[in-house]
């Protein structure tokens, strides 16, 4: 296991402050908790990111997600257990994590945008921006994974 070369909230407490507004605004923004954490899985796993794969798969399991779901999360494309609202967040999650290869193409943004309002697409590609920050924060930093607990659910949703 690999030492922490740093621990974000202590050294750049600024910085961590302005992510958690991210997520709080992420969080009201209307597109579910369940698909905010799936896309937010689904890029942990595009970038490699131990402590952030933990995370949200320990946070999916406390909304009620199944097994057969996180576990099928990697062949999404060939798994039937995802709605097409879930595809197209999960196409579109990889899209804009991989930027870099060839930006977004048309053809994802076509099937996308019939599933999301432009509000709701600005706010998806804000909580993948997002989560690709927290990434390479936690994969920087060398951050621990296993460690993290998650919050008892509040609410489940559907």
């Amino acid at each position: 296991m690999e030492t922490p070369r740093f621990v974000t909230p202590k050294v750049a407490p600024g910085l961590y402050t302005a992510m958690l507004a991210l997520e709080k605004y992420l969080h009201e923004c209307g597109l579910g908790e369940k698909l905010l954490t799936l896309i937010k899985l689904r890029a942990s796993q595009l970038n490699g990111c131990g402590y952030c794969i933990d995370m949200h798969w320990k946070d999916l399991r406390v909304l009620g997600e199944t097994e057969q779901r996180l576990y099928g999360l990697d062949a999404w494309e060939e798994s039937p257990y995802y709605t097409d609202r879930e595809r197209a967040a999960l196409a579109w999650t990889e899209a804009v994590t991989f930027v870099a290869e060839g930006h977004v193409p048309a053809s994802v943004y076509e099937a996308v945008k019939p599933h999301f309002s432009d509000k709701e697409l600005a706010d998806l590609t804000g909580a993948i921006a997002t989560i690709n920050a927290w990434n390479r924060l936690a994969v920087a930093s060398r951050t621990t994974p296993g460690t993290y607990q998650p919050p008892k659910a509040a609410h489940k949703e559907g």
